[in-house]
Formats: C-alpha cells, sequence, structure tokens
C-alpha cells in the first residue's frame, strides 16, 4: 500500500512551492485561492484509500489515547458546528467543547466515537495552535496533530481530515462527502 501513496507533507510542499511568497501583497489572496483550490481538488478528485486493518488498529489506539489526555468536558451536538474560532476558543476556555453530528461519519469504518474523537482533538489543536479555520489554520492545525501521531500512515490519515477536507468545505461551502485519500 504505502508504495502506491504519496507522503502528504510532500504533496504539500509540492502544493505550497506553487505559490510565490514574494509576491505583492494585493495577489497573495489569489495565491491561497489557488491553494485551497489545489487542496480541495486532491481531495474532491482522488479515490478512497484503503486503509490497513493494522493501521486502523494503531488509529484507534492513538486516538484512545489521546482522548484520555484531553483535559475538556466533549459534548455531541446535532446543531451547526462553531460558526469561528473564537467561539470554539470561548467553549475551550471553559473547559468545554461540542463536536457537530457531521463529524460522526464512517469513512474509516470504525465506531463513530473514534471520529469524535478525531475531531476533538483537531479542534483542542486549533486553540492550542491559536489557529483560526482559515487553510493556514487547518494547516497549523495538522502540524501539531500530525507531529504525535505514531506512524506516516496516521499522517496520511490526519492530512486527509485536517487539510484536504477542510479545503473542499472552504471551496464547497459545505461539508464534502467524507472519506479518506491518499492523494
Amino acid at each position: 500500500m504505502s508504495n502506491l501513496i504519496s507522503s502528504p507533507t510532500k504533496q504539500l510542499c509540492k502544493n505550497l512551492a506553487a505559490a510565490d511568497l514574494h509576491t505583492e501583497v494585493n495577489t497573495r489572496s489569489n495565491i491561497q485561492t489557488s491553494k485551497v483550490e489545489t487542496l480541495a481538488k486532491l481531495y474532491l478528485d482522488s479515490e478512497p484509500a484503503q486503509i490497513t486493518d493494522a493501521t486502523l488498529v494503531e488509529l484507534c489506539d492513538w486516538l484512545w489515547g489521546e482522548f484520555q489526555a484531553t483535559p475538556l468536558n466533549l459534548e455531541f451536538s446535532w446543531f451547526d458546528r462553531y460558526q469561528n474560532a473564537t467561539e470554539m476558543f470561548t467553549d475551550i476556555q471553559q473547559s468545554h467543547l461540542w463536536i457537530s453530528d457531521e463529524n460522526y461519519d464512517t469513512s474509516l469504518g470504525l465506531n463513530p466515537i473514534y471520529n469524535f474523537i478525531l475531531y476533538a482533538l483537531h479542534n483542542h489543536d486549533h486553540y492550542r495552535t491559536h489557529s483560526d479555520f482559515s487553510m493556514a489554520g487547518e494547516l497549523a492545525t495538522y502540524n501539531a496533530t500530525a507531529k504525535r501521531a505514531p506512524s506516516l500512515d496516521i499522517q496520511k490519515i490526519i492530512y486527509s481530515e485536517s487539510v484536504l477536507r477542510p479545503a473542499a468545505y472552504l471551496l464547497l461551502g459545505h461539508a464534502p462527502t467524507s472519506k479518506i485519500v491518499f492523494p
């Protein structure tokens, strides 16, 4: 499996290399839009990844350990997701975090509690990195979470969920069909 999959970090570097960081300030928003479009298309145009049972077990074990170390009271919400990071940060400062029902997908074929935990960790990392819900914020959050991941395969899953899927959300304006991709 791993010989067919490019590293998410390598792919991210390729995507970022396309953006000239020394460009005039007035054109940087176009570069950001291009980056979002590029990442979103990687998500939307890719087939779902084949993830081994061993990787799923490793993911669940890691998520459970991370969950036990999270100092938040997590609650399920049938209501809309947080509209902005400030709303979420206010709740986190009170040791509370709502997780939207849209995060209870089954794209990994796991008990939905693990998707709940993954998004709780992701949102807590938004807080820990002081990152908003922009593409730059999602990349910062991914980097924080990926540093703790036990393997490259887990980093790839996090990349799909924390970078590519949010890029598709930003491009479409709504949640895309849930899947894990390794472009």
